[in-house]
C-alpha cells in the first residue's frame, strides 16, 4: 500500500517538479515522510498555478469586456460561482479518493494531496483555455 501511495505521489508531482529548476521535496523520495512532503509540495504547486490561471482569466475577461460592464460583471460572477462550486466538488471527490485510509492518517493525507493536485491541474488547464483568442 505504501508503494502505491509513493508511486501516486511521484506521478502527480512529476509535472510540478520538472517545471521547477530548484531542489524540491520530490527530488529523492525514499520514505513515507518524504512521500508526504512531496505530496504536499505537489498540492501547493498545483493550487498556486490554479490561482495564477484564475487571475489570468479575470484579466482576459476584463480586457475582452472592458467596454461592456454589464457583460463583464455577468461573466465574472459566473466564473466566481463556478469556482466555488468546483472547490466543493473537488473536496468531496478527494475525500472519496482518499477512502478507505483513516482520516488524519499519513496515507489519507497523501491520497488527498495527490487528488487535490491532479484535480487542480485539470481545472487550471480548463481555466487557461477560456477566453483565448
Amino acid at each position: 500500500m505504501k508503494s502505491l501511495f509513493l508511486a501516486l505521489a511521484l506521478i502527480s508531482t512529476l509535472a510540478h517538479a520538472t517545471e521547477d529548476t530548484g531542489p524540491n521535496p520530490c527530488d529523492e523520495v525514499e520514505n513515507d515522510v518524504q512521500t508526504l512532503a512531496c505530496s504536499a509540495y505537489g498540492k501547493t504547486a498545483a493550487e498556486q498555478l490554479l490561482g495564477e490561471n484564475l487571475q489570468s482569466l479575470f484579466e482576459r475577461l476584463q480586457t475582452r469586456y472592458a467596454s461592456d460592464k454589464a457583460q463583464l460583471n455577468d461573466i465574472t460572477t459566473k466564473v466566481k460561482t463556478a469556482q466555488q462550486l468546483w472547490q466543493k466538488q473537488r473536496d468531496a471527490d478527494c475525500a472519496i479518493a482518499a477512502f478507505p485510509a483513516k482520516p488524519g492518517s499519513e496515507a489519507y493525507k497523501i491520497a488527498e494531496n495527490d487528488c487535490m493536485a491532479q484535480v487542480s491541474d485539470d481545472r487550471s488547464e480548463f481555466l487557461e483555455s477560456i477566453g483565448q483568442e
